[in-house]
């Protein structure tokens, strides 16, 4: 970084929101998308090397440096060791070589499982199709899909929503239409969709994580609902969010969301 100058001016400010974000009181997590390793700046901008996506893709030393060097340095800038994982794009099967790695580094919740979920492309792979739908936490052992009560591992899974090929239909008009509540303030790209899946999602019903970006946040509040109408616990309702696809539209709804249930229960923050 210190090569380039507007790199280095972007790495202090990635450090400093870290840094206010664990000051005042939010949860600092490993979450690791292991292709920046692959991926480097030529000057002017990053060139993505996405033949590595997923902690699998490398080997078992490979993935326990991965870890310990990524943890250190969140350890470094927060001081507070991480206790939890989220696999980057949600691909963390076969468990084994990344459960080494992590006990190797104290962390013992994982929260990459969303219930019914299901990708395979040439980045991506993962299947939780067999995770019940408003299951809030288990414990595990070797497989983060099959519960075991002796397992060391937690389990707390991102809430899931079931979506009819409508939605899809809905979010792909949005993306040809460009309305401006509905365009990203970021600038970031999530890794591209096969036209295979698409094509599935368009056709069949699905599960999708529950989540603050773009047009998702359109089904949180009824999300929400069928969560506390069918956990017996009323446990955890996990919701994710990525910056780079905010829109008007996206935090609207989410601060609707907040106003409406704050008083009756407790918000968490985790990065």
């Amino acid at each position: 970084k210190k090569d380039y100058v507007k790199l280095e001016e972007d790495y202090h400010k990635v450090v400093s929101q870290i840094q206010y974000l664990s000051e005042n009181g939010y949860g600092i997590e490993l979450h690791i998308h292991p292709h920046w390793e692959d991926s480097f700046y030529n000057g002017e901008s990053w060139v993505i090397n996405t033949q590595r996506y997923k902690l699998n893709d490398f080997d078992e030393k490979e993935i326990n440096r991965i870890v310990h060097d990524y943890n250190n340095i969140l350890k470094k800038i927060t001081v507070i060791p991480p206790v939890a994982y989220r696999a980057g794009g949600w691909s963390a099967q076969p468990f084994s070589s990344i459960k080494k790695a992590l006990e190797a580094n104290a962390i013992y919740t994982d929260s990459t499982v969303y219930p019914g979920g299901y990708y395979k492309s040439k980045n991506q792979e993962f299947n939780f199709k067999n995770v019940p739908l408003y299951k809030t936490s288990y414990t595990f052992s070797e497989d983060l899909i099959q519960e075991d009560n002796e397992g060391n591992f937690t389990e707390i899974p991102i809430s899931a929503y079931r979506v009819s090929p409508t939605f899809f239909w809905r979010f792909a008009m949005n993306k040809i239409i460009k309305q401006e509540q509905h365009l990203s303030f970021g600038d970031g790209q999530a890794v591209g969709m096969s036209k295979k899946e698409m094509l599935r999602l368009m056709t069949y019903p699905s599960y999708s994580v529950v989540s603050i970006d773009g047009y998702k946040a359109s089904f949180l509040k009824k999300a929400f609902k069928k969560y506390m109408k069918n956990t017996e616990n009323k446990g955890n309702f996990v919701i994710i969010g990525h910056p780079k696809a905010f829109t008007k539209y996206s935090l609207r709804k989410t601060t609707e969301f907040i106003k409406e249930f704050q008083e009756e229960h407790h918000f968490c923050v985790y990065n």
